[in-house]
């Protein structure tokens, strides 16, 4: 049975109609399927379905050992999305993107497509300050209507600079990872491990923390 609905199938149609290069999903899971990579998978392979522009590869995180390390995988299910030409941007999601983070895997989609990440002139003019890594963790919940904004603004940030990495965690699904950073409400946002802050903040104000995470 399909996940996506005739409706959903029409509206993810329309968001798609301006798709100008090739996006490719790359997604994890193993052959004995952990709860959640079943409805992962799936998700990807209907999107495939709905635009041309859009392929799918399925990698088993063991028998993919190589690619799930080249690209930093270390849990599944998980999802990379790669631009034209298997460009990295560093888009990453952990954990269905469903509920309310289906948009944010449908904006993925679309920055991957373009090369374009939508941030301001100041935003990418205060980007190009950074000269260390910088990883970011946004733990979320799928009923969180506010998580979108947290994680679409990450994932533009990685999108616009190569030394940013940006992960879309569904804190349920990966409770160890919650528990290690003190997930109690979301959005909470993690960089570097050292840097956190709780809540859908503006660009302006995500960017200062970025800046004070990559010094």
């Amino acid at each position: 049975m399909p996940l996506l609905d005739e409706h959903v199938r029409e509206e993810v149609k329309r968001e798609f109609a301006d798709l100008t290069g090739k996006v490719k999903l790359l997604v994890f899971t193993q052959e004995f399927e952990c709860d959640y990579c079943a409805e992962t998978r799936a998700l990807a392979e209907e999107l495939a379905e709905i635009s041309e522009k859009i392929g799918v590869e399925v990698h088993d995180l063991l028998g993919s050992k190589a690619v799930a390390e080249k690209y930093g995988i270390d849990k599944i299910p998980a999802i990379v999305v790669l631009g034209e030409g298997d460009k990295d941007y560093g888009i990453r999601f952990f954990g269905v993107p469903a509920g309310y983070e289906f948009s944010s895997l449908l904006e993925a989609i679309k920055m991957a497509s373009s090369g374009d990440s939508g941030l301001s002139p100041e935003s990418r003019e205060a980007l190009k300050a950074i000269t260390n890594p910088v990883h970011i963790q946004v733990f979320v919940t799928l009923t969180c209507p506010y998580c979108p904004l947290a994680v679409q603004t990450a994932h533009r940030l990685a999108v616009e600079s190569e030394l940013i990495r940006a992960d879309m965690i569904e804190a349920s699904e990966f409770p160890h990872l919650a528990n290690r950073y003190g997930v109690y409400a979301v959005p909470k946002v993690v960089m570097n491990d050292r840097v956190s802050f709780e809540g859908a903040l503006p660009e302006k104000a995500f960017v200062e923390y970025l800046l004070q995470a990559a010094s």
